[in-house]
């Protein structure tokens, strides 16, 4: 009896690791996907911070003018 509990933990054991089996493939592809989300969302946040400062800007040249007549 305790012999058949053992072969039958031993086969069980021998399933799940089977199962648990790594696919290269599913990975190489999991990682070029996680690569690519990350390079766009650089990006996203690079043209989100050139905006911002092209508005910083923006808002200088337009208050340059009332600065300066509001001094004189």
């Amino acid at each position: 009896m305790r012999t058949a509990l053992i072969m039958g933990m031993v086969l069980a054991l021998g399933i799940a690791l089977s199962a648990c089996g790594k696919d290269d493939k599913d990975s190489a592809a999991r990682n070029a996907e996680i690569q690519k989300t990350l390079q766009e969302g650089s990006q996203r946040e690079k043209q989100m911070y050139e905006g911002m400062q092209k508005g910083v800007e923006d808002l200088e040249k337009q208050s340059s003018p009332q600065k300066r007549e509001k001094t004189q």
